[in-house]
Formats: structure tokens, C-alpha cells, sequence
């Protein structure tokens, strides 16, 4: 018999990973919020938090609402009344009111005829470009990996354009076209609209005006611009573009502190993802609770002042990192601190975090080589001080590196 090991060695894979700065680790928090206490990865027992709190600006929680008593109150009375979990697939038994409600909810803020929820945003992205079955996908090459995932399970042939590029998109939709086949083809030209990593938001407009000249739909993935713009929406009601775009999917795990993920569409877009979207078919629906989570966290998102305060903490913090001196380019709530070397965003984020303030080195493969960044996000419960002992950090540590 043949005595081979065909198995795989993970130990040089993990050991790879540590040689190049690019080992992760999970480290646990006391909670979601503005500001809590963190543990060092803990081994096999449980973790002991450390005993000085740290400012986090490094969250996705951009309202700040998981902490927020009304949200929470709607999840422990969705637990109480209906159930802690959805028990089924919402083809079963697992459909409930309360996902009813939430995507009521969801089609209204985003001018839709109707939304229907996953489990995760992944899930949605995946499941939808599968179902859609395009021929050809226009993909944005700063797309988030589920729409990559989604685009190589789907079987389409993917063309990539520049980020934000609209010239690019254009002639690439234009060499297609020139091909003998490209009549009978299904096209789907897909964008973030807010990026998690550079902050940048899509040129929206000119992608719809292209997509109409050349007969394609378009899918947005609006993960980290729902309920932070006009009535709660995204980029699409910012730039009031949703009756020019097909499909608009987004989470309920950032601003609107739950979990999960949504497409909005035309009715025969979510009758089509009912039935044919493998990840909502053969999925447990999402948690009675997280639904009613996100359903409170959007009546917020556009009835209080949240996203004002957020914007303003967005504006105080840009403003005091670039008069330092830093370059923090974006359009959006995410702020890229561009260091350039992994090894000085490494050291800038430790610096940062000895000084309690959380906020991650995004460094290669995640960004190109030389692109090594601070991601931050500051998020409406954060208070002038919190913003002020944020850029008193950075400038300490700033000067300490040679940065400034």
C-alpha cells in the first residue's frame, strides 16, 4: 500500500502566517458599545478582561445602538413572545411577523416594492448573484468578498474594473459588447457604495447611466451605508437613485445593530430569491430577535438624531487628523489613517491601544503592499472627549513613530 500523507500541514501554514505579521487573533470584549474592556486571547479557559477600558473606533456599530435599552427591549420581547430562534427555514415553519415587519420596514426606506432577509449579509450576496444567474458580472475591484464569492459560485464570466473608475467600466462594457455572443448575454454590474476599507463611496449616477446605455442591471451592495443616510437609507436614497437600480442588498449586523442581511427589489426579484436563492431556501430564517433588532434600530436610524451625531463626530475627527498632518483620505464614515509600511501601522495601532484606544492596522494582503492603514470609525455615542483622547492619542503616537 502506498504510504503517503495527503493531509495538510497547518502548523507550516499557521507558522507562515507568523513570520509575515499576518497571524490573527480573537481577542473578547464586554460588549458592543462606544468604549469596553478587552482580554488577550485566552487558551482553553475563559478570559479575564483587562481593567482599563478602551475608547473603541473600530466598530461597525456606527449609531451606536447595540446598547441602546429600545433595541434591546425589542429583542427580548421577540424572544419572549415568538421564540429565541426561527426553529426553520422560512419555507417550514421558520416565517414569522416579526421577519414580516422587518422587511415591510426595509422596502419602504429603501423605495422598494420588497425586501426579504437572510441570515447573514453574506448569505444575501451569495444567494442573490447565484439566483440571478448572470453570463457576465462587471465587478468593481474593490469589492467585498461575498460579492466575489458570489460571482465565481454563480459561474459567470467576471470582468473587473478600476475602483470607481467609470471610463474603465465603460470601455470594458464596450469590448464586450463587441463580442458575436454578447446579445443573448445577462449582465450585472456590481458595486459597493460605501467601502469598508478606503472609505470611498461609488460613483453611483454614471454606473446607472452606463448600465442603461448598455442594457445591464445593477446590484449595490450598501453593508456599510444603510440607515446612516436621508430617512435611514443608503447612498441609493442619498443620490435618489433607487428607481434606476435593481437590486440593493445591505446587513443588519453594522448601524443597525443586529445580524444578518437583506435584498430590496421588485417583487419578482425577491419571489425569484424565495425560490431560488440556495442560501435563503436551505437556511434557518434569521432570529426572531435579531429581527426585531433591526427593526427598532432602523425606526431609530430615521427618527432620531443619531445619524447627526455620528456625521459630526465624522467631521471633528477628519478635520483633526488631517490638520496634524495625517492622510486620511474617504468619503464616508470610514476613515483610512494611510500609514505605508505594515511595520509602522502595526506600531501605530499598538501605540494606540496602550493608550486605550482601539483601532486595527489594516495591512497587506487586505491593502496593496506600501497602502498599510489605521481603520477608524468613530460612532454617534462617542462624545467630544472620546474624539479629542482619540486625536490626543494619535498625535502622541504619531510624533513618537516619525509620522508627523
Amino acid at each position: 500500500m502506498e504510504d503517503r500523507d495527503r493531509g495538510f500541514d497547518l502548523e507550516d501554514r499557521l507558522a507562515t502566517l507568523e513570520d509575515g505579521d499576518l497571524k490573527r487573533t480573537l481577542s473578547p470584549v464586554d460588549r458592543v458599545a462606544e468604549r469596553g474592556y478587552f482580554a488577550e486571547p485566552s487558551g482553553g479557559d475563559l478570559p479575564v478582561l483587562e481593567t482599563d477600558e478602551a475608547l473603541v473606533f473600530a466598530s461597525n456599530n456606527y449609531l451606536g445602538l447595540t446598547a441602546d435599552r429600545r433595541v434591546q427591549d425589542a429583542a427580548r420581547q421577540a424572544a419572549a413572545t415568538v421564540g429565541t430562534g426561527a426553529g426553520a427555514s422560512r419555507l417550514v415553519t421558520g416565517d414569522t411577523m416579526v421577519h414580516r415587519d422587518l422587511e415591510r420596514l426595509l422596502a419602504e426606506t429603501k423605495d422598494c416594492e420588497r425586501a426579504l432577509t437572510f441570515s447573514s449579509g453574506y448569505a444575501a450576496n451569495v444567494g442573490t448573484i447565484t439566483a440571478l444567474e448572470p453570463d457576465v458580472v462587471f465587478s468593481d475591484e474593490l469589492n467585498h468578498a461575498s460579492l466575489i464569492d458570489g460571482c465565481r459560485l454563480s459561474g459567470a464570466e467576471t470582468v473587473v474594473y478600476d475602483h470607481r473608475d467609470v471610463a474603465d467600466l465603460r470601455s470594458k462594457l464596450e469590448a464586450r459588447a463587441e463580442q458575436d455572443d454578447a446579445a443573448d448575454e445577462r449582465w450585472l454590474i456590481i458595486t459597493d457604495t460605501v467601502f469598508s476599507v478606503d472609505g470611498t463611496v461609488a460613483p453611483l449616477e454614471s454606473i446607472c447611466d452606463l448600465a442603461e446605455a448598455f442594457g445591464a442591471w445593477v446590484m449595490v451592495d450598501e453593508a456599510h451605508a444603510t440607515g446612516l443616510y436621508v430617512d435611514g437609507g443608503g447612498v441609493v436614497q442619498a443620490e435618489g437613485l433607487a428607481d434606476r437600480i435593481h437590486v440593493q442588498m445591505g446587513t443588519l449586523s453594522k448601524a443597525l445593530a443586529s445580524q444578518g442581511g437583506y435584498v430590496a427589489g421588485s417583487d419578482e426579484l425577491i419571489e425569484c430569491l424565495i425560490n431560488d436563492a440556495r442560501s435563503f431556501v436551505y437556511s434557518t430564517g434569521l432570529t426572531p430577535p435579531a429581527a426585531a433588532a433591526a427593526s427598532e434600530a432602523l425606526h431609530l436610524a430615521r427618527h432620531s438624531d443619531a445619524r447627526e451625531r455620528l456625521w459630526e463626530n465624522v467631521a471633528h475627527l477628519r478635520d483633526g487628523l488631517e490638520s496634524m498632518g495625517f492622510d486620511a483620505p474617504g468619503d464616508s464614515q470610514i476613515l483610512p489613517v494611510i500609514v505605508g509600511n505594515r511595520e509602522d501601522a502595526l506600531a501605530l495601532a499598538e501605540g494606540l491601544r496602550e493608550r486605550d484606544i482601539v483601532a486595527p492596522a489594516i495591512r497587506p494582503p487586505a491593502v496593496p503592499e506600501g497602502e498599510s492603514r489605521i481603520r477608524v470609525t468613530p460612532i454617534a455615542t462617542h462624545d467630544k472627549d472620546d474624539i479629542v483622547a482619540c486625536l490626543e492619542a494619535f498625535r502622541t503616537v504619531g510624533t513618537e513613530l516619525g509620522l508627523l
